[in-house]
């Protein structure tokens, strides 16, 4: 199992959840955060904003499935057909066990 978590623009959360779901991954977590990446913040006129805001999704998928989960996420997050900075990032991490509290089960 692997943990699959996308810091991406709010703007493009629906969108990728909608994709997550019609693909066949339901089961995620959404998260308000505030950050900023590479490009250290952003100046618009004379302000400098360093905290931005972003969503973050939380997955626990199995390891055959991440690579699709990764791809459709990359896909419907990217702003243009370039890209531009504040887009997001992934990072997956493995997941040593998970369990379902209301039925005591082991695993996904």
């Amino acid at each position: 199992m692997l943990l699959v978590r996308a810091i991406i623009r709010p703007e493009k959360v629906g969108t990728v959840l909608s994709e997550l779901l019609a693909a066949g991954y339901p089961a995620v977590t959404k998260m308000d955060v505030y950050g900023r990446g590479k490009q250290k913040g952003v100046k618009v006129g004379e302000v400098f904003y360093d905290e931005i805001p972003k969503e973050m999704l939380l997955m626990v998928v199995e390891d055959a499935d991440k690579d699709d989960v990764v791809k459709l996420i990359m896909r419907y997050a990217r702003t243009g057909e370039n890209g531009h900075f504040g887009d997001g990032r992934i990072f997956v991490s493995p997941v040593e066990e998970a369990y379902t509290i209301s039925t005591k089960t082991k695993g996904l």
